[in-house]
């Protein structure tokens, strides 16, 4: 008999975090040189608390790693049901 795959919801949860974390400061980092404006301006509309102020940057990354982990907390828990 086949054994069940199951995901681990809180380490993929923190993965999205962490990942969204980093890809706000990075898009942030690159927007304060310049460029990816448009991706920046994108992020701006996106993202309610997102700007190019050292709060809002902060405010980014926070709010990025909430949607990432819940994101991807309900996608495995969703997986796992019906896995």
């Amino acid at each position: 008999m086949a054994e069940k795959t199951r995901l681990n919801e809180l380490a993929l949860g923190y993965a999205g975090a962490i990942l969204a974390g980093v890809h706000m400061l990075l898009l942030s980092i690159l927007g304060l040189l310049g460029l990816y404006q448009g991706a920046v301006s994108q992020m701006q509309q996106l993202h309610l608390f997102f700007s190019l102020s050292t709060v809002g940057i902060l405010a980014g990354i926070v709010e990025g790693a909430i949607v990432g982990f819940i994101g991807l907390y309900a996608l495995a828990w969703v997986y796992n049901k019906f896995a």
